[in-house]
């Protein structure tokens, strides 16, 4: 009856192809840059850039060669992590055919196995260098915002992941979604898992001492992108070969990988108070109580 409705009145709502915009950045005949590479470049570039400037206040939990070596290490665990993701998460039928799991530019990345690969890529350099793994993530945490705030604008340029059918005024109709308007859901990803952590970590970083209690901002970080996902999935279209876990259970695959990083949010936020300590720096001259 929705989708009905919704459909009746298409007319009156925007079109995606009227903003003008599509998955190529720039097209010079041979070769083509898309903004889905352009979110991952740029939100692993800006994350080391505001890294180095965290890493500067007193009783930083690694040096600037750690940085520079972090870097490497989050960039292979993003990538790796995310395309392994998705196969296993959202596609496994693809193992049957692995040289299909390596055409990465034809998309096909998990947000949360990303987050997976970059945590294990964070203990391989904590375990080589021997350096708190908690405060390396709190650290890393702060700088994931860019990465998600562009990513998500790059879903929406891909005109991909689009959300269900809707009746609100800033519905859109997406290309491969029908003649039907729907929750311009990429969008609403884009101001929870970037803006809304950036705003809340950043400020937490810069104007508290949570930096200074081990795990308090790398699972605020957590708790974050868990509840906004596992909200923003009701208005979010599920993947069509998964629709039927919709129908079974109510919930969506999305929300069920949510489900421990808001667990483990949970925990680490009300635990991370036992666990401060003199912090000494791995670098610099002032140790922080």
């Amino acid at each position: 009856m929705i989708i009905a409705s919704v459909a009746a009145s298409a007319g009156e709502y925007l079109r995606y192809t009227d903003l003008g915009i599509g998955p190529v950045a720039l097209d010079i005949g041979f070769f083509q840059v898309k903004w889905y590479s352009l979110g991952y470049l740029f939100g692993i570039l800006l994350g080391y850039w505001l890294l180095l400037k965290l890493i500067r206040k007193p009783g930083s939990p690694m040096s600037r060669q750690h940085a520079d070596d972090m870097i490497l290490y989050a960039t292979l665990g993003i990538i790796l992590g995310g395309r392994l993701g998705y196969v296993l998460f959202y596609q496994p039928g693809m193992l049957a055919t692995p040289l299909e799991v390596l055409k990465l530019w034809e998309g096909g990345m998990s947000l949360h196995g990303g987050t997976l690969g970059t945590l294990f890529a964070i203990w391989l350099m904590a375990r080589a260098n021997n350096l708190s793994f908690l405060r390396l993530c709190d650290y890393i945490a702060c700088c994931v915002p860019f990465g998600l705030f562009l990513v998500r604008l790059a879903n929406f340029a891909n005109s991909e992941l689009w959300g269900r059918p809707t009746d609100v005024s800033w519905g859109m109709i997406f290309p491969n979604g029908g003649d039907v308007a729907r929750h311009p859901s990429q969008l609403y990803e884009a101001g929870a898992e970037g803006l809304l952590m950036a705003i809340i970590l950043w400020f937490m970083f810069w104007k508290t001492d949570a930096r200074y209690k081990p795990g308090l901002l790398f699972g605020s970080a957590a708790l974050i992108y868990g509840v906004s996902r596992f909200v923003i999935e009701y208005f979010r279209e599920p993947d069509a070969h998964l629709q039927h876990l919709v129908e079974q259970t109510g919930l969506s695959m999305g929300q069920y990988l949510t489900m421990p990083m808001i667990i483990v949010g949970l925990y680490l936020v009300l635990t991370a108070a036992g666990r401060r300590q003199r912090v000494e720096p791995v670098a610099g001259p002032n140790s922080v109580v």
